[in-house]
């Protein structure tokens, strides 16, 4: 262990670690079931709604998107003569 607390290679002794891990351990719970994550449980039936309104938005955004581009790159083909550079196919 390093004399100078700063210094980022200083480690604690081997017992030292031992013995704080000990009383860690003791005073946290350590759970043995398995933690639960967002999708893990089936959506309640009152979110399906908002759900479905969600999805539908981001598809519009999508096909929106893309549609507006295509429009774009079909303009400026239409008044250069030359396809569009730059943009991604």
């Amino acid at each position: 262990m390093s004399d100078t607390p700063t210094d980022p290679k200083s480690t604690l002794p081997e017992p030292v670690r031992d013995h704080l891990g000990q009383q860690l351990r003791s005073v946290l719970p350590v759970g043995t079931d398995k933690p639960r994550f967002l999708g893990d449980d089936p959506v309640p039936d009152a979110f399906e709604p908002q759900i479905r309104r969600l999805e539908t938005r981001l598809k519009t955004h999508e096909e929106g998107t893309g549609a507006v581009e295509s429009a774009l790159d079909g303009l400026v083909e239409d008044l250069t003569g030359k396809p569009p550079t730059g943009m991604a196919p």
